[in-house]
Formats: C-alpha cells, sequence, structure tokens
C-alpha cells in the first residue's frame, strides 16, 4: 500500500459518500415497490469489515441509516466471519436487529478485494407487503405482522436460496413486487461493490483500515468540539400523542456534559397492546438524528460521529418494546422522538431548535377487492396501495415551516398519478390545507386535504396510520399551536386515526392532514409575509385579522395589493 496524504484521505471519503450515494439512486430506479422508487423509504451505506458504519448515502430516512449503524455487526455475529464468503448477500426483516420493523428488507453483501474481505454494504428498503395483517397497528403480537426472516443468506458464493425466494413468494400479497425489491436491494449493493473495487485500485489501498481511521478520528473531534462548546447542563421535555385506544406521553431527559450528551427516556409510556412500539435500535436512530441535527449536522454521519449520543430507555418502555411486541407502525412514535427532545433543548440551547410539526407521516394503505359481481370479469380482482404523504413542519427560529414536507422522516410525498396506476384507486383531492400552520413571527408549515376512493365495481378497506388527532403540534416562544388531523368519511362520519376500517361502497375518504406549529410571538411577523401568504391562499382574511397586529383598513388595504399585485 503507498502513502496517502491527508487530501488523498480526504478526496477517498468524499468518493465513498459518492459511491453510497450512486447505491442509494440505483436502488430507486430498480425498486418494484413505490415506497422505495417514489418515496425513497431506503438508505444505504458502506461498512468496515467489522461492521462500523464509514459513510451513508444523502438520500434516505434517519430511522433506516442510523438503525443500519448498528444493524450490519449483528449480520457479521450471526453469519459468522468463518462462513462469510465472496459472492454472498444476505438478509433480515428482523425489528430488532434490522431497522424495527418486518416491512423493512436489509440486505448486506460482504465486499472482497484481491480475495479479502475489506468491507461491506447494506441498504434497507421498506416494502408494500410482508404478509400477516398488513401494514397497520392492529397486531397484538410481531407473529401477527408478517413474514420473519431471521438474519440468513439469500445467496451464497452468488447463487441465489431458492428455497427462501420459494417460502417468501408463498407468504405474501404481493410476490412479484417482494422479490423485486430483493433483487434490487442486493444489485444496488454490487454497484457499490464494483465502484469501491476501482477506487481501491485507483489509489492502490488494500484495504480500508487507515481510511477508516481517517474518517472516524476526524468526525469524532468534529463533533465533540460541537458539544463541549456548549453549556453543560440538564433539561426535561414531554409531548403527549395520540397512541391507539390511549394516550401516550414521551419524557425525555437530556444531559449535555463533557464529550458526551445523553438521552434519557424514563419516564416514557409503557409498551402497548397494538402495533405501535418501537424497538430500541429505531429510537436510537431518531433520537441521535435530532442530536446531531442541532447539534453537529455539518458532521458526515458515520459510526464515529454518532458515538457521542448516548440513548437510553427503560425496557419495555413503548420507545423500548422487546420480542414479541408488535412494532409494524413503530414510527408513528420514532418520528416524533425528535419533537420531544426539542422541548428540552430548547430550554438548553434557545433559538436554536424548531417548533413542533406533524411529525409522523401521514400514511395510509388501502386494501382494494371487486365487487362479488365482478369476479368473473376480466379486472384485477385485488391490489394492495401504498401511499406517504405528510403534514406541515414546525416553523424555525428564522423561517416558517416548509409546507407538506416530513420531517424527520424526509420521506417524499407521493404523486398522485403514480398512486393511482398502481391500482383501482382515485384521489380526487389532493391539495395544501389553508389556515392549518400555525401563526407566529415564523409560521408553521401548512398540512395537506386529500380525499380518496375507489374505482367504480371496487370497493377498499383502509389501514389508517395517523396520528395528532388529538394533540396538535404545540407553538415555540409565542407561536400558535398548528392544525390537528381529521379524517371522516364523505358523510361526515369520523373514522379512527389507526387501524383497519371497511369503507362502505362508492364512499370516499376525508383526509385533513397536521399543521406545523409556529415560532414567535405572531405580532412580530413582517407584514409582507402575512401579504405573501393571503396572495398564496396559506391563510385566509379571517386568519390574518385573528392572529396578526392588522386593523380591518389595513387588512382591507393589502387585499387590494393582492388583488394588484
Amino acid at each position: 500500500m503507498s502513502k496517502i496524504s491527508k487530501v488523498a484521505y480526504q478526496v477517498i471519503w468524499n468518493r465513498l459518500i459518492s459511491i453510497v450515494e450512486e447505491q442509494a439512486q440505483a436502488l430507486i430506479r430498480t425498486a418494484f415497490s413505490t415506497s422505495v422508487r417514489e418515496a425513497g423509504d431506503l438508505s444505504a451505506g458502506v461498512y468496515t469489515s467489522d461492521g462500523e458504519m464509514l459513510a451513508q448515502a444523502v438520500t434516505g430516512t434517519p430511522g433506516h441509516v442510523n438503525a443500519m449503524a448498528d444493524s450490519v455487526a449483528h449480520f457479521i455475529r450471526r453469519i459468522g466471519k468463518i462462513n462469510i464468503l465472496d459472492g454472498d448477500v444476505y438478509l433480515t426483516n428482523d425489528p430488532w436487529e434490522g431497522t424495527g420493523h418486518l416491512h423493512d428488507i436489509t440486505v448486506v453483501t460482504p465486499i472482497f478485494f484481491k480475495g479479502k474481505l475489506v468491507s461491506f454494504f447494506a441498504c434497507t428498503a421498506h416494502v408494500v407487503d410482508v404478509g400477516g395483517r398488513g401494514f397497520g397497528a392492529d397486531a397484538n403480537s410481531v407473529y401477527e405482522e408478517g413474514i420473519y426472516i431471521p438474519i440468513m443468506k439469500f445467496a451464497e458464493s452468488k447463487v441465489i436460496n431458492q428455497t427462501l425466494v420459494t417460502i417468501l413468494r408463498a407468504n405474501v400479497r404481493e410476490p412479484d413486487q417482494l422479490i423485486g425489491d430483493i433483487h434490487a436491494l442486493a444489485t444496488c449493493n454490487e454497484i457499490g461493490h464494483r465502484r469501491l473495487s476501482a477506487m481501491m485500485s485507483e489509489f492502490r489501498i488494500s484495504n480500508l483500515s487507515t481510511v477508516s481511521e481517517f474518517i472516524f478520528s476526524n468526525s469524532l473531534a468534529a463533533t465533540l468540539k460541537n458539544i463541549n462548546l456548549l453549556k453543560f447542563g440538564s433539561e426535561v421535555g414531554s409531548m403527549m400523542i395520540d397512541g391507539y385506544e390511549s394516550p401516550i406521553k414521551l419524557n425525555v431527559k437530556i444531559t449535555i456534559e463533557k464529550n458526551k450528551i445523553i438521552c434519557d427516556w424514563s419516564g416514557t409510556s409503557r409498551i402497548d397492546k397494538k402495533g405501535i412500539n418501537v424497538p430500541l435500535v429505531y429510537t436510537k436512530a431518531y433520537s441521535c438524528y435530532a442530536l446531531k441535527c442541532a447539534i453537529a449536522p455539518e458532521v458526515p454521519n458515520n459510526s464515529a460521529s454518532l458515538k457521542p449520543f448516548e440513548i437510553i430507555a427503560e425496557k419495555n418502555s413503548i420507545v423500548n418494546a422487546k420480542h414479541p411486541a408488535p412494532v409494524a407502525l413503530r414510527h408513528v412514535i420514532g418520528h416524533m422522538l425528535p419533537d420531544a427532545i426539542y422541548v428540552a433543548l430548547d430550554k438548553l440551547i434557545p433559538n436554536l431548535v424548531p417548533a413542533e410539526g406533524a411529525g409522523c407521516l401521514c400514511n395510509f394503505q388501502v386494501s382494494l377487492r371487486t365487487k362479488e359481481y365482478q369476479k368473473s370479469l376480466n379486472h384485477i380482482s385485488r391490489a394492495e396501495v401504498l401511499t406517504f404523504n405528510s403534514g406541515g413542519s414546525g416553523a424555525r427560529p428564522t423561517l416558517d415551516g416548509m409546507n407538506a414536507t416530513a420531517f424527520p422522516s424526509g420521506v417524499m410525498t407521493m404523486p398522485v398519478e403514480v398512486t393511482e396506476q398502481v391500482g383501482p384507486i382515485i384521489i380526487w383531492q389532493k391539495e395544501l390545507r389553508p389556515d392549518s400552520g400555525g401563526a407566529g413571527q415564523f409560521r408553521g408549515g401548512l398540512g395537506q386535504l386529500m380525499e380518496v376512493g375507489a374505482s367504480e365495481g371496487y370497493q377498499f378497506d383502509l389501514q389508517a396510520m395517523f396520528d395528532r388527532l388529538k394533540f396538535p403540534a404545540r407553538g415555540r416562544r409565542g407561536g400558535y399551536n398548528g392544525a390537528k388531523t381529521t379524517i371522516t368519511l364523505d358523510d361526515g362520519t369520523a373514522l379512527k386515526g389507526k387501524g383497519k376500517q371497511s369503507i362502505p361502497y362508492r364512499s370516499t375518504v376525508k383526509m385533513a392532514f397536521p399543521g406545523g406549529a409556529g415560532y414567535g410571538d405572531p405580532f412580530k411577523r413582517d407584514l409582507d409575509q402575512v401579504r405573501l401568504d393571503l396572495k398564496k391562499g396559506y391563510i385566509s382574511l379571517e386568519y390574518a385579522l385573528k392572529f396578526y397586529d392588522f386593523s380591518i383598513e389595513e387588512l382591507q388595504m393589502y387585499v387590494e395589493k393582492i388583488e394588484e399585485y
């Protein structure tokens, strides 16, 4: 191995990040599930031969990436280094050794260079169906939630395990889609393999040991520097969320001390009977993400930059659920964790973190089937359609919240055209929800209005996965709350926020997704920003008159200016 300069090490580091981003983009382009190719519910990364994360793709979700930081080590332990062969591909959907629930398939590929194991590539994708009850909160244990794949070999020495493929196909509703997604996951790892091998040849290195030392030492030093610039101390944050049948309390204590930040979830509600529980690996993923966004956002994500964040949760609390707890909708709780952390962090570091937002994704899945009299006709008889949607994010200390934007997950909202293409479903309405963002010096992001129904001749069941029906996003430092979630039939009949519900034939479901909360005193909002909000239809005249420092005459003047604009 030739001697490498610091500049070359930095080039290699940047190259690794580029490689895993190409890996992620390849997964998007080859995946079958809309959750991957349209919503981007995935992650990709490269790891040392000991399973430590070296680099992650920019594209992807924190819940997957940060969970995979722990997951690859489980693969090495379960497979055993002596059994790791060139051409192998491993997979699992184990919620406790993967990324939190059965719908996430994690695929790991060992990378050999000149006959020696030098690295692993790993990727995760959320697939639409894994059998069982389907994607929803109604299960009483993980055994009801779908097929459970322990860490095992999908391929050995380039030979695919066809017995495993046969078993998987027999246990899911969309077999072609699932197997296609697994092949896409394996393929994107192979692309990473090719790019890594080319890079190692270019720089004439035989392993990644000195590269990993450079990456880890610099990442850790940069993260610790940011932590040690902060004022040390402890504060508590708490937040109530809807839960399944009864509300859930999230309680967290954040302690900043030398070289470390401790995030302790003691006092959080106990495990739930239904599938909204969170394995610790997912709690760690979103807790670390929230802290790192606030403390060291410029430091690339890897094992070393995550190391100073210590996450603690009581066993069998809802944020440290143990097997066999049901965990299908672990994201409904997990996506709320950053908002609870920011309640505490705002006390420790004022004017840094945003107000609360929608938090969890506003997802729903519909199970469509033909009416009895159409079963003999040449139509598809059934279909599963999963759609990803977002409410508004919370306003920031110097900026408005983002409309219909998923924070903290970063998952993209799915286009109407794509949703309607994959099954007999009609999206009758999808638009921004006026007046849903909380008022403030900086306004919360808007939620969405959505109406969905089945095509003629079909009926459907709805799997609801919503929150904030009872507890809206709360404003910060004088800002107002965002609007709550509502979900009804077209005749006004209220529906549950979570769980499977049969929708009457020819009825539609109307949903109003929550808005983000406001930040700061609304009377301090720039009047030109209010005018712009009125012009864009983000707020109504009534909203402006209620929350902002206008007289009726001034409002009328601004309305005239808008009409002239």
